[in-house]
């Protein structure tokens, strides 16, 4: 049995390689966070409006930004709010972004300007920190720390060390006495806006819905007794840490694994948290 959890290991430190975290709002020993030579790296997320999207993928390209994907999602707030913010339709644009922690702060300011003015319902952008990567990723990011520059060749300036400008401030919540946490809901294909009054009672704001497949195994099904349907809803909301809790249970409550939507609620910590919206 050893063996195998040796031979597993050096499997995972061929293919993968660790990343130092830096949990918001978690108290962390030093040795955790210096167990290795290699740079953080931040997954960014962007939601926008899905008209949007082309001027994001433009500017994405001017800043040579390579790793990004696209999801196609729906916003869940009521036609009353869309029609008090100005917003002529819900659908979303879900964006992933990779990125050294020095860009965090350029890429969400420049898609702040590109479509942030006159726009209400701009959209939201925040960072889950990464604890792994496969490591000829982690190469590419690496000589990018080398060169002194982001993969996008734009200046490590305003980023999170001594040559981050002060007013960043005015652009991000990082506000470590409310830390923020997204909440991920998997659930059975239909159930999305039930799902989201059940939250909005208990403290949430909104959420973004994206359409998923579930590839369940079959000793899973077995062992909970349920039949899992492949077409399933991923639902995100993004919410203050000290509202988390009451949000998860009256989600799990009504829609948890033993209800008819047979939801699936988990959450991670995120950091960099900044509207899209000028005020």
């Amino acid at each position: 049995m050893a063996k195998e959890q040796k031979t597993s290991g050096n499997l995972f430190s061929n293919l993968f390689s660790w990343l130092p975290v830096k949990l918001p709002g978690v108290n962390q020993n030093s040795a955790d966070l210096d167990r290795t030579s290699n740079p953080e790296l931040k997954l960014i997320f962007f939601i926008i409006d899905w008209n949007q999207l082309k001027v994001i993928s433009g500017l994405f390209e001017k800043l040579n930004v390579g790793f990004h994907f696209i999801s196609k999602g729906k916003g869940t707030a009521s036609s009353e709010i869309l029609d008090l913010l100005g917003i002529g339709a819900s659908g979303k644009a879900v964006i992933f972004c990779l990125e050294l922690p020095q860009m965090v702060p350029v890429l969400m300011k420049e898609v702040r300007k590109k479509i942030g003015f006159n726009n209400p319902g701009a959209g939201i952008a925040f960072t889950v920190p990464l604890s792994a990567i496969n490591s000829p990723i982690l190469r590419i990011f690496k000589q990018a720390v080398l060169d002194n520059e982001a993969p996008g060749n734009i200046p490590a300036g305003g980023g999170e060390g001594k040559q981050r400008s002060g007013d960043d401030k005015q652009y991000f919540h990082k506000d470590r006495r409310n830390p923020r946490d997204l909440i991920l809901t998997v659930v059975n294909q239909g159930y999305s806006d039930e799902i989201m009054n059940a939250a909005r009672k208990a403290g949430a704001g909104g959420g973004t819905v994206l359409n998923a497949r579930s590839q369940a195994h079959e000793g899973t099904v077995k062992y909970f007794g349920i039949s899992v349907q492949k077409e399933r809803e991923l639902i995100i909301i993004l919410t203050a840490r000290g509202e988390k809790a009451p949000i998860m249970r009256a989600i799990s409550e009504a829609y948890g694994l033993n209800s008819k939507a047979q939801g699936i609620i988990f959450s991670m910590p995120v950091e960099n948290v900044m509207g899209l919206s000028f005020e």
